[in-house]
């Protein structure tokens, strides 16, 4: 066994262990650890952001990729964003003590369901260095160990930010060992991770695609992929012009990342060209990039550049939208069903009977009616931090919030 892999078993035993004894600590006890990591949080934003320039310097003369050049990027506005998350999540009941009604009961036995903490958590993430702070909250809150496998694009940043986070930890009654981290010292190193099925319940890439797939065809372990952009929305006959310029300009500006991006519109084919005309002005004076399909692009050449065939199912990741005539909303869902990212997808109508009907038929995770399906990691207007947005239809579907980091275990108390 070489020294990379006897590395990664050892901080999987130490989280393992840290697991079991973070499982059985009380919610007020993580909840005072939280304040003290978001107290050391706003305490450290310099070293962190000088950490985060020397990567994006490093980053810029290795030519990485303007979009990965963006998630690298910290801001102050960011790190405050982290640290009010931290602060919500101390807010939040301790999901580990949730007690839920029983499907069935056992006479004359009482039966009950309790959430109960996963275990190990690892997360494989590229860029975005706030994740691994956000991420530990979420599992100091639901007593999991967490397992932290960043990108080398930015390891100055993943760097200092561990280091204040293990500081944090030395300041609680929690295992210290609950939150571990793994340098990217390799492709060999993550392939060691992602099959460490003994000691890990649970992994959650979360980047380009191309991460994700990799993590989800190599891992032995239990896989939550996290889902970004090609999202689809069908503008209905009756739907409203300003509801669809709304819809598609507000999903490009989720926070931190557009992962709800509408990037495929389909259109009724009875839209007046008009209508057409007057969005597509909109969305280019947003610095829309637009494109569509053969037959549209010869209608409206001053707008519309040609696109390629597969570019259906591709995520783009940019502010790139591409448009294409339906005759039909059973078309509509088919074309959706086949292509669509499954995560996210939308419809604009006036009709009642077409919304249940795309309710019902559509197979994403979330379906998005009359309303943006922008993502917000913390939203002000409801309850709840996410992570992020997951198309996996075998263990969860939707938005990653802290009941995802949690199990269902039932009791028959005789």
């Amino acid at each position: 066994m070489d020294s990379s892999s006897n590395r990664i078993l050892t901080v999987l035993k130490q989280a393992s262990e840290a697991a079991q004894k973070l499982a059985i600590s009380s919610g007020s006890t993580r909840r005072k650890a939280l304040i003290i990591l978001a107290q050391m949080l706003e305490a450290s934003f310099d070293q962190i952001l000088e950490a985060n320039t020397l990567d994006l310097e490093i980053s810029r003369e290795m030519a990485v990729s303007e979009l990965t050049v963006e998630w690298l990027k910290l801001t102050p506005e960011r790190l405050e964003a982290t640290v009010e998350i931290l602060k919500q999540l101390t807010q939040s009941a301790d999901p580990t003590r949730k007690l839920i009604k029983a499907t069935y009961q056992l006479e004359p036995c009482q039966t009950y369901s309790q959430l109960r903490p996963l275990g190990t958590i690892a997360l494989v993430y590229e860029a975005f260095p706030e994740l691994a702070l956000i991420t530990a909250g979420m599992c100091i809150t639901t007593g999991n160990s967490l397992i932290l496998r960043g990108s080398s694009t930015a390891s100055n940043s993943n760097q200092a930010i561990t280091s204040m986070i293990r500081n944090a930890l030395a300041r609680t009654k929690l295992p210290t060992n609950c939150i571990k981290s793994l340098s990217p010292d390799g492709e060999s190193s993550i392939q060691e991770l992602l099959t460490q099925d003994r000691y890990l319940d649970l992994i959650i890439p979360y980047g380009r695609p191309s991460l994700v797939r990799q993590v989800t065809e190599q891992a032995t372990a239990p896989v939550l992929p996290t889902a970004i952009g090609n999202c689809y929305l069908y503008w209905s006959a009756t739907g409203d012009l300003d509801l669809i310029r709304h819809m598609i300009i507000d999903s490009h500006q989720g926070e931190p990342d557009a992962v709800n991006a509408i990037e495929k519109v389909l259109v009724n084919i009875n839209i007046k060209s008009s209508s057409l005309t007057s969005l597509f002005n909109s969305l280019q004076e947003q610095n829309f990039q637009l494109r569509g399909e053969e037959q549209m692009v010869a209608e409206f050449p001053e707008y519309l550049k040609p696109m390629k065939s597969n570019e259906w199912r591709q995520s783009y990741m940019k502010r790139i939208v591409t448009f294409k005539q339906v005759t039909s909303l059973p078309n509509a869902i088919n074309w959706i069903n086949y292509y669509s990212s499954g995560h996210a997808d939308c419809l604009a109508t006036e009709s009642y009977e077409e919304s249940r009907q795309f309710a019902q038929n559509i197979n994403s995770a979330l379906v998005y009616i009359n309303t943006s399906p922008g993502f917000h990691r913390n939203p002000r207007c409801g309850e709840g931090v996410f992570l992020g947005m997951s198309n996996q239809k075998g263990y969860r579907q939707g938005l990653i919030g802290l009941e995802t980091f949690t199990t269902v275990k039932q009791i028959v108390q005789g």
